[in-house]
């Protein structure tokens, strides 16, 4: 019993000290971790969404590469799929590698095969016979899409994409696996400085909170806008 209650008081035992000295490191990781959860977002729903419009094209021979896309992202982990690109496919690319340039290629990537879901169903959501309609007056396939089921859609589509986005956020986490210097890489710098897991994993934790809760913020108040539009 006495163990249990020492090791309480160890875990209590915060050393603000460290927290101070890696503050500039932290930040700095928490910039980075922006940059590249930005990054993944944006070209990630750029794909997702012809992805999306890919995997509903009639012809199979056509439809099936969106498909397997899509099933590859999705049924394997992000982790093995940033060592894939990392230290398989951006050497193609440059040299040397760039590992900010690799976790931003996977979390698009990976982000894309989901976003794409997304936008299929909400696509799909749209009721055909306002495809039809505008069609009858003289659209062509671009402008229905365009300017009669994307603005619709795009309202339904706001929370799927909006939890798709934290996770992403969170992910980027994973970039520290190959020494991309985002927030945890800086943790665990600290953490392998001074043998200590309780400061810099919990500053790490807060820093996530702080950036997840603002993103929920931002999305709540662009959906709660659209709604009233």
């Amino acid at each position: 019993m006495q163990l249990i209650i020492d090791k309480v008081f160890l875990w209590f035992d915060f050393n603000l000290n460290i927290v101070i000295e890696y503050m500039p490191f932290f930040l700095k990781g928490a910039v980075l971790t922006i940059g590249i959860s930005v990054a993944g977002i944006l070209i990630g729903t750029f794909l997702g969404l012809f992805i999306g419009i890919g995997k509903m094209i009639k012809i199979t021979v056509f439809r099936l590469p969106f498909i397997w896309y899509i099933n590859f992202f999705r049924g394997t982990p992000l982790l093995v799929q940033l060592f894939l690109i990392h230290f398989g496919v951006m050497g193609l690319f440059m040299s040397p590698v760039s590992k900010t340039a690799s976790a931003i290629v996977a979390l698009s990537l990976n982000s894309a095969a989901y976003v794409a879901e997304i936008f299929r169903a909400g696509i799909k959501s749209i009721d055909i016979g306002q495809s039809e309609a505008a069609s009858s007056l003289g659209m062509n396939k671009f402008q229905v899409m365009r300017y009669v089921v994307l603005p619709q859609a795009f309202k339904r589509m706001i929370p799927p994409l909006g939890n798709e986005f934290i996770v992403l956020l969170k992910d980027s986490s994973l970039a520290a696996m190959i020494a991309a210097p985002e927030l945890l890489y800086w943790g665990k710098a600290a953490v392998g400085q001074y043998t200590r897991v309780w400061e810099p994993y919990l500053t790490v934790a807060i820093f996530y909170l702080i950036l997840t809760l603002s993103l929920t913020y931002l999305l709540n108040r662009l959906e709660k806008r659209l709604d009233a539009q």
